[in-house]
């Protein structure tokens, strides 16, 4: 059985700094070929950087990504939070949950099926959420370019970040494939991004629409948990 979360009684973070820090208890406590821990381990990479560009002036707006990474982050930990009932848990974390200790299943599928959940569900909700706590919109100011940023990030680290989830024969392998791998993956992430932020237009043009809201997001929880129950296909 996968230990438990020790975080799942803390309440919501409220730094960057507050959500690496639980991330790291998850890497600490989860064992390493759990599907939760295997995505919790590429998160806590992303998160990271992002934490170092911020405190560097990396970004136009600092307050407003910290503050759009820190209610994406919350979104995660709910969803881990809920990990050991997985009949409780969001839909489009669902697959990840149910099939955390399957085996079969190669851990960067599970830390993809995560990004997956986290990408096209929760993040055009972190998004319409930051918003409005801070009293902007999505089109306002730098935004969108800040936001853009991260995905030059992404780029930079995505081959390390899946090679750490391989074999030393298979880096070997990667080696030779790496360049068009690169690319697929970081067209795949970065157009992934960029719906979600489409996306974040929509539930922000409908934030006031309680039904409209409601049914629009349940629109990319179904798409998101399909998706995630396609990445976990046993090889």
């Amino acid at each position: 059985m996968s230990a438990p979360l020790p975080a799942s009684v803390a309440p919501p973070v409220t730094s960057v700094d507050e959500a690496i820090a639980r991330m790291e208890i998850i890497d600490t406590e989860l064992p390493a070929a759990d599907g939760l821990a295997c995505f919790n381990r590429m998160y806590l990479e992303v998160t990271r950087q992002v934490g170092e560009r911020l405190k560097a002036g990396f970004f136009a707006d600092p307050e407003f990504m910290s503050a759009l990474d820190v209610a994406f982050a919350n979104l995660y930990f709910a969803a881990a939070d809920l990990a050991a009932h997985p009949g409780t848990v969001p839909p489009a974390w669902r697959p990840l949950i149910e099939q955390r200790e399957r085996q079969g299943i190669e851990p960067v599928q599970f830390a993809l099926a995560g990004m997956n959940a986290h990408i096209n569900h929760d993040l055009p909700i972190a998004i319409v959420q930051t918003c409005a706590g801070l009293g902007t919109a999505p089109a306002d100011g730098t935004h969108r370019a800040d936001y853009q940023k991260v995905d030059r990030l992404l780029d930079a680290i995505e081959q390390s970040v899946r090679q750490s989830f391989e074999s030393a024969a298979e880096r070997a392998a990667d080696r030779h494939l790496a360049a068009v791998a690169n690319l697929i993956a970081c067209r795949t992430i970065n157009s992934a991004r960029d719906l979600a932020w489409t996306n974040s237009l929509l539930l922000w043009q409908v934030r006031d629409d309680q039904a409209g809201y409601e049914l629009l997001g349940d629109s990319l929880a179904v798409s998101a948990e399909l998706a995630g129950r396609l990445l976990l296909v046993a090889v």
